[in-house]
């Protein structure tokens, strides 16, 4: 296995600061072609589709091995698209966090578009430019080095998602759709006042030039500079589902078409990726009077977020509320985790980022195959259109004839078909990995939180410092909320895999049920490599909490002189 990593890394090398700009201009050159073709030749569409990400997938990997091997300052590697220093000009850079952020979202697309694939692409039009023009934003966001270009690959990305969150129409969606749009085009306002606020505080927009000026500005423009940051951080919270800015997150997914609800799954932790990006470089320890700012925030916001989505999973009567607000519980986790500022919990939480992305992807298309099953078919069920739980009454009483125990009489010596059990298991798998029960890697991803919080010095090492009472909070809320989406998780289990019911077998197509197990293999994946990647995390952790390498990379990068320019013989004194 490693010597086939090793084998994909290795193309990479002789050319590898400008294979950090592939992952953009691939998904663009693709959802441009596509949008030259006819809409009727969908299946070359969504072969060329599937293509492309999967070769996005490749480069991403071997992008992650390439700043693996390198030793720290060398692990990250920086391209300047139009050649010019910084900060005066555009700054590509890749490193651990952002290596692993394209791996990411790489999978969860690939998941997605066969997925969509097989039913979902046919309903609406220019479904897979737009998926494209997502992945482009995605990507650019992850790899960018300046607030600006943040700007834009983030409204690229949000553009193409208002696309796809209406793609099939209908009421419901076009309704939570725009909200979304709304709520996004305030969070955009906010981060356009407040990159402007620091611009006219510190004259620069690059990255690792902020990380530099910060602790030199002035103490009279001190408050301004924190003001701003504050604006922007409130534009990247309501991205990242903070509570209470998170009203718009549940309807919008949960109303999405599955496929588009999987992809979705990664939207959220953009906003977390940035926060994670900039607080630690902007306001890390070397940020003098601004060191921390905002800490203690992060971790209340946090907490709150967690609070409201565990009791939100345990009030969902829908299966697709309930994958909305897994969602929640995980953004408040990384928050909650991130906001405390210290590298053994900034792994943890980074372990715990891939796990529940993964299994939120994997449960919203679980969601599809589900609601299909238990409504012969039919697009939308009956029942998203009333708050009427699923084989329940409206006052939550079971119907006439939903007796369980006369049905488990009947079905005893009765095979399960293996499509109802692939549905089965893959929920049994969705509930252990959101709500951070052994053996999957949701377990791993919380312990390694908890473990932390209680020794920050690490497991084997005496003398930890005691959690403090928002620790202590962060564990209970930890713990509180697991058993909450347990309860919640298995309840929904319950009636729609154990209760009886008169309905024929699920028909599933290949395209549909392999990316839901694809999924759930990569968290199982992460489970079984657990050592591997916890090391790869830590090491990241590292990193972003000592930003010198990443600012001394960005900073030093030199532009390449042309041929000519560079055979000329050079000028004695």
């Amino acid at each position: 296995m490693s010597d086939f990593l090793s084998m994909l890394s290795r193309p990479l090398h002789p050319l590898s600061a400008h294979w950090v700009v592939a992952p953009i201009l691939l998904p663009l050159f693709t959802g441009a072609m596509m949008l030259l073709m006819r809409e009727e030749r969908r299946r070359i569409k969504a072969a060329i589709n599937i293509g492309s990400t999967f070769l996005g997938l490749l480069l991403s990997v071997a992008l992650l091995l390439w700043v693996d091997d390198q030793g720290t300052v060398g692990s990250i590697g920086i391209y300047l698209p139009g050649n010019w220093q910084a900060p005066y000009g555009i700054v590509l850079a890749v490193d651990r966090l952002s290596a692993m952020m394209l791996v990411l979202a790489s999978t969860v697309a690939l998941g997605s578009v066969v997925f969509a694939a097989a039913r979902w692409h046919r309903a609406g039009v220019h479904y897979h430019p737009l998926f494209q023009f997502q992945l482009m934003g995605l990507c650019g966001a992850f790899l960018t080095a300046d607030l600006f270009n943040l700007f834009v690959f983030f409204e690229i990305l949000l553009a193409a998602s208002y696309g796809l969150l209406l793609h099939g129409s209908g009421r419901l969606r076009v309704k939570a759709g725009l909200h979304y749009i709304a709520i996004n085009l305030g969070a955009s306002s906010l981060f356009l006042i407040g990159v402007s606020m620091l611009y006219g505080v510190t004259g620069t927009l690059n990255m690792a030039d902020l990380a530099q000026k910060i602790p030199l500005v002035a103490d009279a423009d001190r408050g301004l500079l924190h003001a701003s940051a504050a604006i922007l951080a409130v534009a990247f919270l309501a991205k990242a589902a903070i509570w209470p800015l998170n009203f718009w997150l549940v309807p919008a997914y949960s109303t999405a078409t599955a496929p588009v609800g999987a992809l979705f799954a990664i939207m959220s932790k953009v906003g977390i990726y940035t926060i994670l990006r900039l607080w630690t470089l902007l306001f890390s320890a070397e940020a003098g009077a601004s060191a921390a700012f905002g800490g203690h925030w992060l971790v209340a916001g946090g907490l709150a977020t967690l609070a409201f989505g565990a009791i939100g999973m345990l009030g969902s009567q829908k299966l697709g509320n309930l994958a909305g607000f897994a969602v929640i519980v995980s953004s408040g986790t990384l928050l909650a985790a991130i906001g405390f500022g210290q590298t053994g919990l900034t792994a943890g939480a980074l372990y715990y980022l891939l796990s529940s992305t993964l299994a939120a992807s994997a449960l919203f298309m679980l969601v599809d195959l589900v609601e299909r099953w238990r409504n012969a078919g039919a697009s939308i069920a009956p029942h998203e259109l009333s708050d009427d739980a699923p084989f329940l009454s409206a006052t939550l009483e079971y119907e006439a004839g939903m007796n369980l125990d006369d049905e488990e009489e009947i079905l005893i010596g009765k095979a399960i078909p293996a499509a109802t059990a692939f549905l089965g298991l893959g929920f049994m798998c969705c509930t252990l990995l959101l709500t951070g029960l052994p053996p999957l890697s949701g377990f791993v991803g919380k312990f390694a939180i908890l473990s932390a919080l209680l020794n920050p010095l690490g497991l084997g090492v005496a003398g930890g410092s005691a959690p403090g009472l928002a620790g202590w909070t962060l564990l209970v809320m930890l713990i509180t909320s697991g058993l909450l989406g347990l309860i919640a998780m298995s309840r929904a289990g319950i009636r729609h895999f154990w209760a009886a019911h008169d309905r024929g077998v699920p028909q599933l197509r290949l395209a549909e049920g392999l990316p839901v197990a694809g999924l759930l293999l990569a968290c199982m994946l992460l489970t079984v490599q657990a050592g591997s990647v916890m090391r790869y995390v830590q090491a990241t952790a590292d990193s972003l909490h000592t930003p010198a390498s990443y600012i001394e990379a960005v900073m030093g990068a030199q532009p390449r002189l042309s041929p000519a320019a560079a055979a000329a013989p050079k000028a004695t004194p």
